[in-house]
């Protein structure tokens, strides 16, 4: 696989949605923007009743943000709008009114654990360690920490966050709330996962509406909180410290 993509399939009433980007599944402004809408869709697809939340390959599943977009950010604009990618998804699955499992195979960084926490149910392999890299740069995990906080809590956010150059193992993050269970493969994963999804389709689809709305209870200026937290990091990747750590990169 060499070409990004978003798609989606649906098997016996559940859609799986799957992104790919070959550097590590990073994602791009247009694979962010294809993702939040695929979401939306699925929401309204009344031949769906699940959705399952994974990523492409098998060593990553979400290196974060891209960074040949963030290199290129000249101005404080440009950087709403490309922090923004992450907001956008993350509300699209806080709105989506049905249960959202997220299968969680390898690494995940920055705004993909952003992506992680946002799900309903998060169920990963013993490989999925997890880091906020975000400090390491000069700017903050500041679209994806409500999300994070929400499902871990304060204390685990502020503290991977903070310790941006370690990758906390998925017994960890299980233990912090984010992982429902840890997997010892792949293979049993994905059995797992089938699994999970198509039994929750087997229960009553307004029962589950309603209790995506208690989840989720208490985070409907989320709209605006994330796009003040995209303006923050918009203005903090122009900063003379981020541009020269992002030096290193190009």
């Amino acid at each position: 696989m060499t070409q990004p993509y978003v798609k989606q399939t649906i098997e016996n009433e559940v859609a799986y949605i799957e992104f790919f980007h070959p550097a590590h599944n990073s994602l791009p402004g247009d694979l962010l923007a294809e993702l939040a809408d695929t979401i939306t869709a699925a929401g309204k697809n009344d031949a769906i009743k699940v959705l399952v939340l994974k990523s492409g390959g098998e060593r990553t599943f979400c290196a974060g943000a891209s960074f040949k977009e963030l290199i290129n950010i000249n101005d404080e604009s440009t950087g709403k709008v490309f922090f923004s990618g992450f907001a956008n998804v993350i509300n699209a699955m806080r709105k989506c009114p049905k249960f959202i499992i997220g299968r969680i195979q390898g690494k995940t960084v920055g705004g993909g654990v952003g992506l992680a926490s946002a799900t309903d149910y998060c169920m990963a392999s013993k490989f999925a360690a997890i880091k906020l890299s975000e400090l390491n740069i000069g700017i903050g995990p500041f679209v994806v920490g409500p999300a994070i906080e929400r499902k871990m809590g304060l204390s685990a956010m502020s503290q991977i966050a903070i310790d941006a150059n370690t990758f906390y193992p998925a017994d960890w993050a299980k233990d912090k709330g984010l992982f429902t269970q840890v997997y010892e493969s792949t293979d049993e994963l994905d059995a797992e996962v089938k699994a999970t999804a198509e039994h929750l389709c087997t229960y009553n689809p307004e029962a589950m509406v309603e209790m995506k709305k208690v989840f989720w209870s208490g985070t409907d200026d989320w709209d605006d909180l994330l796009a003040e937290r995209a303006a923050i990091s918009g203005r903090l990747v122009l900063s003379e410290f981020t541009k020269e750590k992002l030096k290193g990169f190009k």
